[in-house]
């Protein structure tokens, strides 16, 4: 990597990883100093197999790793050259992929090979001893549809639940969804907590903060956004956008031209 800061080569999923992965890209940043960052809450689990210099996550120095869905911004401190691939993986994606209830990773980080093993210590090398950006993600694509379609099978009540909140944008009722399902409150919520790893009133907070991000970004105004996503007032945008994102409303609205990139964004 010769030249400072960020870079991104993004891929689409084949067909086969598609219903796992929402975002699959090679990356690298170099920075003449350390940069510290607050990386907001997903509506997804992130998997960095990173192939340089280590990073800092949830106060954990680590090169390649595996994170579950959060209920709270993550900070993260680069502090030497890093590149690698960076996997976003749905929910049930990561479910298969890892085999554990997604609960055991709610809002932290653990070394790749804790959870997958040797099968990530040889991917990793491959990747290291790839330096095509194109063929790192083909490489990586093709192994983790392998692997996932091998994980355990989830049934159809929780992905179709989880279309459910992401089509309200976070805003259809626990109470609803279970009597779609003819579950109890406690049976939908103990499901939720094994194949996503929070509970479904918590997913969908950070699903609508996702939703609202999404439409500052594009421009919209504050006080439109709230109101359109639901929320009580600014205020309690405010107080989401705190606690998930580590941000205000007012700073994730467009700037002009010139200002720093982030690398990572819900």
């Amino acid at each position: 990597m010769s030249s400072l800061g960020p870079a991104i080569a993004e891929a689409v999923p084949s067909a086969g990883l598609r219903p796992y992965v929402t975002r699959l890209c090679a990356y690298s940043e170099h920075y003449p100093a350390p940069v510290t960052r607050a990386e907001a809450a997903l509506p997804g689990a992130v998997l960095i197999l990173g192939v340089g210099a280590p990073m800092e996550a949830y106060g954990q120095r680590v090169r390649a790793f595996a994170g579950g869905l959060a209920d709270r911004f993550a900070v993260t401190r680069v502090t030497g050259p890093c590149e690698g691939v960076q996997v976003v993986l749905t929910p049930f994606g990561a479910r298969r992929l890892y085999g554990l209830p997604m609960r055991h990773l709610t809002s932290r980080v653990v070394p790749v090979e804790t959870v997958l093993g040797p099968w990530a210590g040889e991917l990793l090398d491959r990747l290291a001893a790839t330096p095509s950006w194109r063929e790192r993600l083909a490489l990586t694509d093709r192994l983790l549809t392998e692997r996932i379609l091998a994980g355990p099978p989830v049934g159809p009540e929780l992905p179709w639940a989880w279309a459910r909140l992401l089509e309200s944008g976070g805003r259809l009722g626990v109470s609803s969804l279970a009597a779609s399902l003819g579950w109890s409150h406690r049976h939908l919520v103990a499901r939720f907590h094994d194949q996503v790893g929070l509970a479904p009133k918590t997913a969908a907070r950070v699903i609508r903060f996702g939703r609202a991000a999404r439409l500052l970004r594009s421009g919209h105004p504050i006080a439109a956004v709230a109101a359109e996503c639901g929320f009580y007032d600014q205020a309690h945008l405010n107080r989401e956008f705190r606690a998930l994102g580590g941000t205000t409303p007012g700073q994730i609205r467009p700037r002009p031209a010139g200002g720093p990139p982030r690398m990572l964004e819900p």
